[in-house]
């Protein structure tokens, strides 16, 4: 009884006295309730455990909300004036405000790390009147244990995720070492200051020098990806502005995902993990970039506006498209990971940004299969002069080009539109036959006549064709005439160019038809071409087992040119025989095109045996020097293939519109379930509900915020952070008294449970990322810059706020941290972490990429950097607990 010393806490209707021994104190905290710490320790164990995942799970929610309206500020663009060399002329688009690396680095980052970081500040903010002491810092170890997990667990579990034997390397891996070396320096910082400058105590002009190294780290990333110190050249003919790399994005529209839960997959998720499927109307540009020697293939998706400048590939607009979505990859990821935990239907504003992108889509697709429907024009041509079709393409070096004129006599037979254009008007949009005259009533035979002239378009006359005109007199049993017009071979190289040749003033009662006036096109055949799929998208002969897709030559077919074809999985799996599921063969090869030859064929073996709506995709690269890659460089191959309209009118409709607050929060009520492969409705299932049980109070609770969209998604923003920095305040006081009650250390808890609850979404967010991106950069590229802003935004922030309330406090020593356990942890890290950025380079080096390879290599090295955690973990436990002494 002697050694008791009693503690009184004092109600306002009673009193409860608490005794310990010897210098213990009491738990302390804001949450105890009265006399709880006379309750069993470990009930108070298990509840405070319990209570701890559970707002885990409402941090990773907020977090989404918090990325959702960091996503909607950085999307924002505006308009600059480019000079377009291929118009010559100035041309108006729309670009980010801003940059893929700034963003990446400040706002994103602050997205995926923000638990952490607030985490510390709050920290610092609840403890910040009370005396300093060296006691070890929840935040501190929670930014070095969630590093640790992030370098470490995080990479090699992506590693092992890459399908054997697949490679995948990090795309920008300038930036990437960049970011490396500053995370590794951040570390040896925070010795340098707490060991060394100013012993166990943090100065004011550390604290801020400390918060203006994320400034730095920012400038530096943004000098190194935008080629201040190293020029960036061109690659393969390519033009710098589309050197970016977007990842394939196929919209399985076959499939109407409801909002589910972890076993039922997102439709979030479900269009993320099928990041390679199912199928849209054109993809195009395939980036002939060195990245794609063996490395994997980059295309980006386009909408059918092939006609457009803006829109082909290179022009300003792909660039701007190809920026915007690499800036979002892994936070699309980490979206999905979150809401695949969620129970609802839950949407965010970002999900719909491209709605009116495919809502344009779907009409563009009804116009072209009304047009595809369509015949001759029915009007009257009965008397009226035409031409044989409304357009011509001729080769420079033909010399002359024959344009058919017909006086229809009677009223031609109607044929539906079919054939492609070709050399001199021999494919006619509809047949005339040599009964035209004849003696019936229904016959025109009179003499007519009608004038022709060729007017100038992007091509000249004397330059590029020699001025026509002239008049044509049909007799009585004519009916088709023939006007011959010069070309002009400079054999200098141009872009392709247009002129018109009109008819006018019909005489002889007889009068002008549609098409009185045609185009024609000039193919400078200088050069070696472009080469594209004749059609963005292809379907298989189920019955023959295979797939045909034609290669075309067009813009020139001068020399020998040869290009490289592959096939990358979407739905369908690809494997090198039709064995264990494939359901076609993964084909790769050479075309060789041999001096005016215009069309190759690739034939791919499918199997007969696939069921349901499937399809993978076809890429062109690496063609001959002077070559290009047109429109259409990959297609889509479909398998059992369904109307490509219903499929993207069913994405439009399951997008739908901007949801509106009240939306939102139905949403959140509502519990979702799934659908089948064939479309059908599943209905939740019981662990569907229990998800949403779980989850229920969060959703709700959030989606009272106002939407992302609203107030250029800055309401959201501020709202949201406010609810992790309190959510996390809730964690600071449940931490400790966890370690109160189960006698855990700060930085035991920091490195371990609370590092891991934070790095949840990020792990899943990570590995989808590393199966479905077709780099590594989603998936792990931003892990070494994140750990950086951890640190100097993470203790930056709290150095600042302590340091400064001492100043101003003379009467408090200056700000004094516990360094008995930190510099172990810190050495520990900067070990371990080194030793990962040197695995993964010596990955790169000898496998060819950082993540994937052969089954054993990716074993060995997700072993090892599991132990280098392993190790990390145990070293500052024992530290922690006075086994390790200093």
């Amino acid at each position: 009884m002697a050694n008791r010393v009693y503690h009184y806490s004092n109600f306002s209707r009673g009193q409860v006295i608490e005794w310990t021994t010897g210098s213990i104190e009491p738990c302390k905290s804001w949450l105890l309730l009265p006399a709880e710490n006379l309750w069993p320790e470990w009930l108070r164990g298990i509840l405070y455990l319990a209570a701890m995942l559970y707002l885990f799970v409402g941090i990773a929610i907020v977090s989404d909300v918090f990325m959702c309206s960091i996503e909607v500020i950085t999307s924002k663009k505006k308009k600059v004036v480019r000079w377009d060399p291929e118009r010559n002329q100035k041309v108006e688009r729309e670009v980010l405000v801003w940059n893929e690396t700034v963003a990446n680095l400040t706002l994103m980052a602050l997205g995926s790390s923000a638990p952490e970081i607030l985490l510390a500040v709050m920290e610092t903010s609840l403890h910040i009147t009370e005396e300093p002491s060296k006691k070890d810092s929840l935040g501190t170890f929670t930014i070095i244990g969630s590093a640790a997990f992030n370098l470490l667990m995080i990479t090699a579990l992506c590693i092992l995720s890459v399908p054997s034997p697949q490679v995948k390397r990090i795309k920008e891996f300038g930036v990437f070492m960049l970011t490396a070396a500053w995370s590794i320096f951040a570390y040896l910082w925070i010795l340098v200051v707490t060991l060394w400058i100013s012993p166990g105590q943090v100065e004011i002009w550390e604290a801020w020098l400390t918060l203006g190294f994320a400034a730095l780290l920012v400038l530096t990333a943004y000098a190194q990806d935008s080629g201040w110190w190293i020029k960036r050249t061109k690659v393969n003919g390519t033009p710098l502005e589309s050197t970016s790399h977007a990842n394939i994005r196929v919209i399985n529209g076959n499939l109407k995902h409801h909002g589910s839960v972890i076993h039922g997959v997102s439709k979030e998720l479900e269009t993320l993990e099928a990041e390679k499927t199912a199928s849209t109307i054109n993809l195009k540009h395939a980036a002939t970039t060195e990245e794609m020697n063996g490395h994997g293939n980059d295309i980006v998706l386009r909408d059918l506006e092939a006609g457009e400048v803006g829109d082909r590939p290179g022009s300003a607009n792909a660039t701007s498209l190809l920026e915007e979505k690499s800036q979002f990859a892994r936070a699309r990821f980490r979206h999905a990971a979150v809401r695949s935990m969620l129970g609802g239907r839950k949407k965010h504003a970002q999900e719909r940004a491209q709605t009116p992108r495919l809502r344009a889509l779907v009409e563009k697709v009804r116009a072209m299969q009304q047009e595809a429907k369509a015949v001759v024009p029915t009007e009257e041509l009965k008397g009226k002069f035409t031409f044989a079709r409304s357009a011509y393409q001729v080769y420079e070096s033909a010399g002359k080009l024959d344009v058919d004129v017909l006086f229809h006599r009677r009223a031609p037979k109607q044929f539906p539109v079919n054939g492609s254009v070709t050399e001199n008007g021999n494919a006619l949009t509809y047949e005339v036959h040599d009964d035209e005259t004849g003696p019936d009533n229904d016959c025109i035979n009179s003499v007519v006549n009608v004038s022709f002239e060729t007017r100038e378009g992007t091509a000249k006359p004397e330059t590029e064709f020699k001025f026509t005109q002239g008049t044509l007199v049909f007799k009585e049993t004519e009916w088709r005439k023939t006007i011959s017009i010069p070309i002009v071979n400079d054999n200098q190289y141009e872009c392709d160019m247009d002129f018109y040749l009109i008819l006018k003033n019909p005489d002889g009662g007889a009068g002008l038809g549609d098409p009185s006036v045609t185009r024609v096109t000039i193919i400078d055949d200088d050069v070696p071409g472009e080469f594209s799929f004749l059609s963005p998208n292809y379907a298989a002969d189920m019955g023959k087992g295979v797939l045909t897709a034609e290669v075309v030559r067009t813009k020139g077919s001068d020399g020998n040119v040869t290009l490289q074809y592959t096939t990358i999985d979407g739905t369908a799996k690809g494997c090198e025989t039709l064995t264990d599921g494939a359901d076609y063969i993964t084909t790769c090869g050479t075309l060789c095109f041999k001096h005016n030859e215009t069309s190759k064929l690739i034939d791919i073996e499918v199997n007969k045996e696939t069921k349901g709506s499937k399809n993978f995709v076809i890429t062109l690269r690496n063609p001959s020097v002077g070559a290009k890659l047109g429109e259409h460089c990959a297609a889509v191959a479909n398998l059992n293939s369904d109307d490509l309209e219903t499929r993207l009118a069913n994405v439009l409709d399951d997008e739908g519109e901007q949801e509106t607050w009240g939306e939102q929060i139905k949403g959140a009520m509502t519990v979702g379930g799934d659908v089948d492969e064939n479309g059908k409705e599943i209905p939740p299932s019981k662990m569907d509900y229990v998800l949403h049980f779980i989850t229920f109070f969060w959703k709700v609770l959030f989606s009272f915020m106002p939407p992302c969209h609203y107030g250029g998604g800055w309401p959201s923003f501020f709202i949201s952070l406010g609810w992790i920095g309190a959510c996390t305040a809730v964690v600071e006081q449940l931490a400790g008294l966890l370690s109160c009650v189960m006698n855990i250390a700060p930085s035991v808890a920091g490195i371990s449970i609370i590092a891991l609850g934070t790095s949840v979404p990020d792990t899943f967010a990570s590995r989808s990322a590393a199966i479905q991106d077709t780099n590594a950069d989603a998936a792990i590229g931003n892990i070494t810059g994140s750990n950086s802003v951890n640190v100097f935004l993470g203790l930056g922030l709290p150095w600042i706020m302590s340091s400064m309330y001492n100043h101003f406090h003379p009467d408090r020593r200056k700000f004094i941290i516990g360094t008995e356990n930190l510099d172990l942890g810190v050495i520990s890290f900067i070990t371990v972490g080194s030793a990962c950025i040197i695995l993964l380079i010596i990955r790169r080096k000898v496998i060819g990429g950082e993540l994937g390879g052969k089954k054993i290599s990716k074993v060995i090295t997700a072993l090892s950097l599991t132990l280098l955690w392993l190790i990390f973990v145990l070293v500052c436990t024992l530290r922690a607990y006075g086994i390790l002494k200093s």
